[in-house]
Formats: C-alpha cells, structure tokens, sequence
C-alpha cells in the first residue's frame, strides 16, 4: 500500500482475466477501510506493473512465470 495524505494506492496479485475474483481483492478492501474509516471512493483502477520471474527445480527447465496486479487507487472523505 501507498499512502498519501487523504487516500492512497493498494496494489494486489491476481491470476487469469478475471481481477474481480481474487482473494487478495477483499483483502485489498479491508485495507482501504482500515485506513478511511469514514468512507472512500475510488479515484481509479486497473492493471499495474506486474513482474516476471523464473522458477524451475533443474537448471535448463526453468519456466518463466509472469505475476499480474491489479492497483486502486482510492480517496478518504
């Protein structure tokens, strides 16, 4: 999470095409609530900078795997 003064930005991993799906999106929301409790709205969202990475257990075998997210960028009132 990214703060500012009156809102931030929460960034959370998601799998496939469907962002709104994610466990991690719920988890994403109890943070914008814990830090407005008073209330927020959305400013903006959508897909962030995800990563990639390489993993594989033998040397020659590797698999490139990318990571997705998805950022919310949110407003306290």
């Amino acid at each position: 999470m990214q703060l500012t003064e009156n809102g931030g930005v929460v960034v959370y991993p998601f799998k496939g095409d469907n962002h709104l799906v994610s466990s991690f999106r719920r988890d994403a929301f109890r943070l914008i609530e814990q830090q407005c409790p008073a209330g927020y709205s959305i400013v903006k969202e959508g897909e962030a900078k995800g990563r990639s990475r390489i993993a594989g257990p033998v040397q020659g075998a590797e698999e490139v795997i990318r990571e997705r997210r998805w950022g919310i960028e949110f407003r306290c009132k």
